[in-house]
């Protein structure tokens, strides 16, 4: 922590006066926060020193800094998780700027079990949140195996999948509304929670904030997911909640036969049959499950097929049983005609485990980091029937980069009711190893031209990646460029990222 007496530098001279006068002496540090390249992936990607990190607490606190931002041309990164910081873009990507550490605005708002709606500070995590719905009969839609210190918020914004696409009607879910004080020092508000009336009087007029769209025919929700922080700085989301299960009977399918899984996935989800429905490759599978390393982790992956299908049928406050013997048929029906069996377990790893894991946060440490100490991922968006050609494309680029094909894990995950998939290759490596970072370093960047020839869609772009992703489309650049000039005329929200 800093003495105000003694600081008076930072960029374009701010005196950390101003910050202390703004979030109170004890919210306001210098040199403390680590921004400079970890040994986990985070794209690779330079890295600056900052001026100073801020944690405010409040809006108010935010919008203060937002104008002073701007009356003195410092660049703001806003940061709501806890390390470790894995995609670069909470890294300063230019010197001098203040880090708005979000991490202490840890309100849950509002939990609405009638809308099945939840509205939250960015400062809350998911090992927060999952208890305070719970204890209303709901749960969360979440990604699979948040770290600890992950903000939902945060998480939302970065569009990452969930893993019920049952009720995962846009990309954008579970995200409903937000308030945004935007890079220009405006508050916003989208959705239904921008108006008529106060959040309050909307609340006693059965106002639930939870339809994104708006205000007026534009879904400025979208601006804000994805953008890294370049557009403003979310003080609170709201976000859609389902209701939690009276009986849930959860099975798993191995099969070397990745085609055969996927037919089955795309009838489960189609018919509207399960919950969570996944599908890990081996090396993933037992990097989630294993509790005693290494030994464990290559007994379990030993033990399995090359593919498996995770699902979870639920049954809820009326006629669980019923419900779910019904829909338990229904996918006995299926898995006959395809040629796959759903199972309790399989080799040492059994449904009911992988139920419980996927439900909440990953303990620690988090679990792509168990194997080999540090992991860089490569995601897209593809559709099923590319699938089986970008694995392949991937598999070879490893191995011809040196990178064994057999130690990368895979994770795909059906979205927007099973439409596409999202497609993520973990490559794990020894951070204390210069050549085991290089070849993972080099390896990304192939693979990301290589496979943006095949159809994958990089729609979350991280890193030195992501200017050579979104430079592609000249139009898109110039549309986003105008609309950063509305909302951020200074360029003071997150300078470096994406193509700003």
């Amino acid at each position: 922590m800093i003495k105000k007496e003694k600081l008076v530098e930072g960029a374009k001279i701010l005196r950390a006066g101003k910050l202390i006068e703004i979030v109170g002496l004890g919210n306001v540090f210098s040199g403390t926060y680590h921004v400079e390249k970890t040994p986990h992936s985070i794209g690779f990607g330079n890295s600056f020193r900052t001026a100073f990190v801020v944690k405010p607490r409040n809006s108010d606190d935010i919008a203060k800094l937002v104008k002073l931002a701007n009356d003195t041309q410092t660049p703001l990164v806003p940061v709501s998780s806890g390390p470790p910081h894995f995609r670069g873009d909470s890294a300063p990507g230019t010197g001098g700027a203040v880090i708005v550490d979000l991490t202490k605005m840890k309100k849950v708002i509002r939990v609405d079990r009638a809308h099945r709606v939840a509205m939250v500070e960015p400062g809350v995590t998911f090992g927060e949140l999952i208890p305070a719905v719970k204890k209303e009969g709901l749960r969360l839609n979440m990604p699979l195996l948040p770290r600890k210190s992950k903000s939902v918020v945060g998480s939302m914004l970065e569009r990452e999948p969930v893993v019920m696409p049952k009720y995962h009607w846009d990309i954008s879910d579970p995200l409903a509304c937000v308030e945004v004080v935007f890079g220009n020092g405006e508050m916003f508000r989208t959705g239904q929670a921008a108006g008529p009336g106060t959040i309050e009087e909307q609340w006693a007029a059965g106002g639930a904030q939870k339809t994104p769209y708006g205000p007026g025919p534009a879904q400025w929700y979208r601006l804000i997911q994805g953008a890294q922080g370049t557009m403003g700085i979310v003080t609170w989301a709201s976000l859609r909640c389902e209701l939690l299960p009276k009986l849930e009977e959860p099975f798993v399918v191995g099969s070397p036969d990745l085609d055969k899984l996927f037919e089955l996935v795309h009838w489960l989800v189609r018919l509207r049959l399960v919950n969570e429905c996944l599908v890990l490759n081996n090396s993933n599978l037992a990097a989630l499950v294993a509790k005693k390393w290494p030994g464990d982790y290559q007994d379990l992956k030993d033990s399995l097929p090359p593919w498996v299908l995770f699902f979870n049928v639920a049954g809820y406050d009326y006629f669980p049983e019923e419900r779910v013997s019904s829909q338990i048929k229904g996918i006995s029906d299926l898995t006959n005609r395809i040629g796959v069996e759903a199972e309790r377990a399989v080799g040492r790893v059994s449904a009911a485990e992988m139920l419980k894991t996927v439900q909440r946060p990953s303990a620690e440490p988090y679990w792509k980091l168990r194997y080999r100490g540090a992991c860089h991922d490569i995601f897209f968006i593809t559709t099923y029937e590319k699938l089986e050609g970008q694995i392949g494309v991937m598999q070879e680029l490893a191995n011809e980069f040196g990178y064994p094909a057999s130690d990368m894990g895979i994770y795909l995950q059906p979205i927007v009711q099973g439409a596409n998939c999202h497609c993520e290759f973990n490559l794990f490596y020894d951070p204390e190893n210069p050549s085991e970072l290089n070849r993972v370093e080099e390896l990304s960047s192939f693979a990301v031209t290589a496979l943006m020839a095949t159809g994958a869609f990089f729609s979350r772009p991280y890193g030195k990646s992501a200017r050579m992703i979104v430079n592609r489309d000249a139009a898109y650049v110039e549309a986003l460029t105008r609309v950063k000039e509305i909302l951020d005329p200074n360029r003071v929200m997150n300078p470096g990222k994406l193509c700003f």
